[in-house]
């Protein structure tokens, strides 16, 4: 038998990430904006994938978006998510223009409904950013 108390797994911070994994501490949704082109690069990285300048600047986003497409998932991807499903993995386009993948637990959005960040606490002091319904 499965254990569902099993931990989500995320990601080891790297050099590039590590500042997103430490604003979620306090629950801050923070993005790297490009200090040339001013666009938001998501995944964090040490160069903007616009134009490959590498003066990428940290900002707290509102965590406020829009559903753009939802896939809704009756069985657990990870043993830790087996008393989460039905659960939604959704791409949602941030009202600061960024769009990010990332997951709804509870009854599925639609295309189109907004939604803000909510966090998963993680047992390392970290939170997943995941979105509910606004």
């Amino acid at each position: 038998m499965t254990d569902v108390s099993d931990p989500i797994p995320v990601p080891a911070p790297s050099a590039a990430s590590a500042p997103f994994w430490d604003s979620t501490r306090s629950r801050v949704l923070s993005m790297q904006r490009c200090a040339a082109c001013r666009l938001l690069v998501w995944y964090p990285r040490h160069l903007c994938r616009y134009c490959g300048a590498t003066d990428l600047v940290w900002e707290q986003l509102s965590g406020r978006g829009v559903v753009y497409a939802v896939s809704v998932h009756h069985r657990p991807a990870l043993p830790a998510l087996a008393d989460k499903v039905p659960y939604s993995v959704v791409l949602i386009d941030l009202d600061e223009g960024a769009r990010v993948m990332s997951t709804v637990f509870g009854p599925p959005p639609a295309v189109g409904d907004a939604v803000t960040v909510s966090w998963l606490p993680l047992d390392d002091g970290r939170h997943l950013p995941i979105f509910e319904p606004r």
